[in-house]
């Protein structure tokens, strides 16, 4: 789940955080940590046949799930061939305190199922497509198919002994890698200091990929990394039980006018706002602080694919077509070279936003969202209107050529001795004279614009 409405907040609050990337190209040489286990639901979500109706996941010929490993194997290749360098960091074993949030979703898939049945006998297909997506579970199985894949390319894998967010943090806070490519923000409550959003959305999708960047973020918002974190817990998160009726704006004034969650709480009256059983925020705040991590020392180290024990997993273990797997071969042969290329933000380092005093966010003097769409609304219907303006002036002025009598030229006949290729042809004559009448009475031209007809033509001269 991550942090509720925490991206949508600081692109609004901390602007200068958040920068707009103009595709996945732009992180050439850059090694990034990816949340593997975030990638293995997006591909048992998404990856379906759809022929039959029934929407399920691809499988071999022993009725085993593939969707994962085209997932894996495709995205990573495209990765490469924009030079990125991909580190899979896969959960490991799940906190104490992520265990409700954890039955929660047990229950939801355990509903999603129920529907995915009636939907079946009902003959509902947009409900079965629904359904079949929400009761997707990712197995251990799915886990380690994965990763022998990701070996067999050369790419290291990395087994977080908890959260794999917490691992990509540390990694990224170490200088292992540049930034985590995640779609949870609370990669950034653990302490990344970059986070890559939409980087791993299908190429269809066509969606725009977002670089935050904590320590502007920090900046902008006015506030230490300890606020931060109590900010992200009352906005909502997997860790414990969740404030009704704050959202981040609420959240964040909160944080501003009193500094730190417990003297929120003391503040807040019991009745119109008891505290949830499971507000365990104390634990919450330490686990985002102190999460265990992989120690991020050790060696990351890219090895040779093996293209034959490629061939003999994808092929004669998971039933792909032989052609389809040497096509991949020879992408990935192509992609490694790419991958060593350095930018040149890795020689001259990246620039950072300059926030002075004035850029800083002030809930008080904030828009809203509802002024800022319909500012955004005004500009656009102005733009249209000076469009369509432009549009109607060219449209009464072809108007006005077409109703200037050929037999009027503004210029005197040419001689006779002048040769018939260099004679002025009948529209262009029209034209010469329209442009000097127009000169010559530009209010008897406003007012032949006002006079239409039963054509819409201008009735006289």
């Amino acid at each position: 789940m991550g942090i509720k409405g925490l991206f949508k907040f600081l692109q609004e609050a901390a602007p200068k955080a958040v920068r707009e990337v103009k595709g996945p190209e732009s992180f050439t040489g850059r090694t990034i940590a990816i949340d593997a286990s975030m990638c293995l639901y997006q591909f048992l979500i998404m990856i379906r046949e759809g022929h039959s109706g029934a929407y399920m996941n691809l499988t071999n010929q022993d009725g085993e799930v593939t969707s994962h490993i085209v997932g894996f194997i495709t995205r990573t290749i495209r990765l490469m061939e924009a030079g990125i360098k991909p580190i899979y960091v896969f959960d490991g074993k799940p906190p104490e305190l992520k265990l409700g949030e954890l039955e929660a979703r047990r229950l939801k898939r355990a509903s999603a199922a129920q529907a995915l049945e009636e939907a079946k006998e009902s003959g509902d297909s947009e409900q079965v497509l629904k359904s079949a997506k929400m009761s997707v579970k990712v197995t251990a199985a799915h886990n380690e198919q994965a990763k022998r894949l990701l070996r067999l390319m050369g790419l290291p894998v990395v087994e977080a002994p908890s959260e794999a967010e917490a691992t990509c943090a540390a990694l990224c806070k170490s200088g292992k890698v540049y930034a985590s490519a995640t779609e949870d923000a609370d990669c950034l409550t653990f302490g990344t200091s970059i986070l890559i959003r939409n980087l791993l959305a299908a190429e269809a999708q066509k969606k725009q990929i977002f670089e935050v960047n904590l320590k502007v973020a920090l900046t902008q918002l006015d506030i230490s990394m300890d606020q931060f974190i109590d900010f992200c817990i009352l906005c909502g998160c997997d860790y414990c039980d969740h404030l009704k009726g704050i959202g981040p704006t609420t959240a964040i004034k909160l944080v501003l006018q009193h500094g730190s969650l417990e003297k929120i709480l003391e503040t807040l009256d019991p009745v119109k706002m008891p505290l949830p059983a499971n507000f365990r925020y104390e634990l919450a705040r330490q686990f985002f602080r102190e999460c265990e991590s992989v120690d991020p020392s050790f060696e990351l180290k890219w090895q040779a694919p093996d293209f034959d024990g490629l061939r003999k997993f994808l092929v004669e273990e998971n039933s792909f077509d032989a052609d389809r797997v040497n096509r991949y071969c020879d992408r990935l042969r192509a992609a490694k070279s790419k991958t060593k290329q350095q930018p040149l933000s890795f020689f001259f380092g990246t620039p950072q936003p300059v926030i002075r005093d004035a850029d800083k966010f002030n809930p008080n003097q904030k828009k809203s969202s509802a002024v800022t769409k319909a500012g955004a609304k005004a500009k656009a219907k102005a733009k249209a209107d000076a469009k369509s303006s432009a549009s109607s002036s060219c449209t009464s002025e072809r108007k006005v050529l077409q109703m200037v009598p050929a037999a009027a030229p503004s210029t005197p006949p040419r001689s006779v001795g002048k040769r018939s290729g260099d004679a002025m042809s009948p529209s262009k004559k029209r034209a010469k004279a329209a442009s000097s009448f127009v000169a010559s009475s530009p209010k008897a031209f406003r007012t032949l614009l006002s006079l239409p007809s039963e054509d819409g033509l201008p009735t006289e001269l």
